[in-house]
């Protein structure tokens, strides 16, 4: 997800800090927490979006809450797991609530920097998608609630694919392409003109790569009973990471573009083929390239997998006033109204199902005639083939050290070997939690 890319603390910092440590209209029907502290006062909301985006849902819950103030505090965005590694394992109370890395739950709850939610559990489940409950629970307990979520779709430059003689990808899930298939209809746009092929928008991401295994019968790459056995060195691995090698050796994917500086290439007109997600509608309607959009691509015989998850918000243990907190947690999740409300300034998909139903209307409009047919694929993808990252506290070891063997991959060293080296790297690193 574009606002998932947060920079990770080295292996040995994240062993040490480790080892220290129901869709309805108004929050009044979602059962309380409890009774800690008074319900009232001030709120004290910690993450790294931009104040503006906060603003709608900060708002509208104190309009229906007079007697609660909510206020906002920015840390800059790769510095915020550091800043809650810090002070919540100071037992800072100045925090009430904050943004919670969703890959990241399993380990702060297991340090005990998280607010059990449990007694959520079952509003939780009935308001958004089985993906978006799911990757908040550890050890069986309801740690944050979710308030964004995500996916991803490939667009289309429809003025290449016509210079090449290309049918145009539907936007119908049942039609969805195979990676194989855009392999040979990219090269046969290439062959006419354009530029680059294929294009993956987080191109070294795990988020973004997981669903190629994951359709190749690879798995997460995280298994065992504890999800602290790695498994990345079988044959669905091996295809897919094959594959992603090959559109790099091959031309058909640059080898020098990385991280989000990806679309403004697929904007300018030099890519057939981009994998991105719904943050770049708004982008892409603001250009003048002639674009569409259609599924997300899966290996012929394989799975149909999505990527999905994005931000929780969780409560602070150590926090004074959790009875407020969880008031406004309730209001921006679990509430439809509310959850709608932290989309406003941006092109984000809610969690939660029924303001993801008001929502996608709208992000489909704001592409117009491009993005026919997205409000009905995003629905159908984060309920039928999402597929969220891997619960387990050994999470951020392991997306670190896969980031770094990605690019490896990409750049020319073999597959087999590199994926070998990559699981030593992180049965080691988890030796230390």
């Amino acid at each position: 997800m574009k606002r998932k890319l947060l920079a990770a603390t080295s292996l040995l910092a994240a062993g040490a800090i480790f080892l220290a440590g129901c869709s309805t209209s108004s929050q009044n029907s979602v059962p309380s927490l409890g009774n800690d502290g008074p319900g009232t006062g001030t709120v004290n909301l910690l993450g790294p979006e931009d104040p503006a985006t906060f603003g709608p849902v900060i708002a509208a819950f104190q309009a229906k809450n007079p007697d609660i103030t909510v206020k906002y505090s920015q840390v800059p965005f790769d510095q915020l797991n550091p800043t809650l590694q810090q002070r919540l394992g100071a037992k800072d109370d100045t925090i009430d609530v904050y943004t919670v890395d969703q890959p990241r739950l399993s380990q702060l709850a297991a340090q005990g920097f998280l607010e059990d939610l449990s007694s959520l559990k079952e509003p939780a489940k009935a308001a958004v998608p089985d993906a978006q409950f799911s990757v908040n629970l550890y050890d069986d307990k309801l740690w944050a609630l979710p308030i964004w979520n995500s996916t991803q779709m490939l667009f289309f430059n429809k003025t290449a694919l016509d210079a090449a003689g290309v049918k145009h990808p539907s936007a119908d899930p049942s039609q969805r392409m195979t990676w194989e298939q855009i392999v040979t209809d990219a090269k046969k746009v290439q062959a006419a003109g354009t530029q680059y092929g294929l294009l993956l928008e987080q191109v070294e991401a795990y988020y973004q790569l997981q669903p190629l295994v994951e359709s190749a019968g690879g798995g997460s790459g995280i298994t065992g009973d504890k999800m602290l056995t790695t498994d990345i060195n079988n044959a669905g691995w091996e295809k897919a990471m094959q594959w992603y090698a090959e559109t790099f050796a091959s031309g058909l994917s640059p080898r020098g573009i990385g991280g989000f500086q990806t679309s403004p290439v697929f904007t300018s007109g030099n890519v057939a083929y981009f994998v991105g997600g719904p943050w770049d509608v708004g982008g892409f309607a603001k250009t003048n390239i002639d674009w569409g959009v259609a599924p997300m691509p899966y290996f012929q015989g394989g799975s149909q997998v999505t990527p999905t998850g994005s931000w929780s918000w969780g409560i602070n243990p150590a926090s004074k006033n959790k009875a407020a907190a969880k008031k406004f947690l309730e209001f921006a999740s679990l509430d439809p109204a509310g959850n709608l409300a932290t989309t406003e300034a941006t092109t984000i998909i809610p969690a939660n199902s029924a303001a993801t139903a008001q929502y996608l209307p709208k992000l489909e409009a704001l592409g117009g005639d491009h993005s026919k047919g997205l409000a009905e694929l995003i629905a159908h993808e984060n309920t039928q083939t999402a597929k969220p990252r891997p619960v387990s506290v050994g999470y951020i070891q392991f997306e670190e050290i896969m980031g770094k063997a990605f690019a490896d991959i990409r750049n020319g060293t073999p597959v087999n070997e590199r994926l070998k080296q990559a699981s030593q790297q992180i049965t080691d690193a988890w030796k230390q939690l």
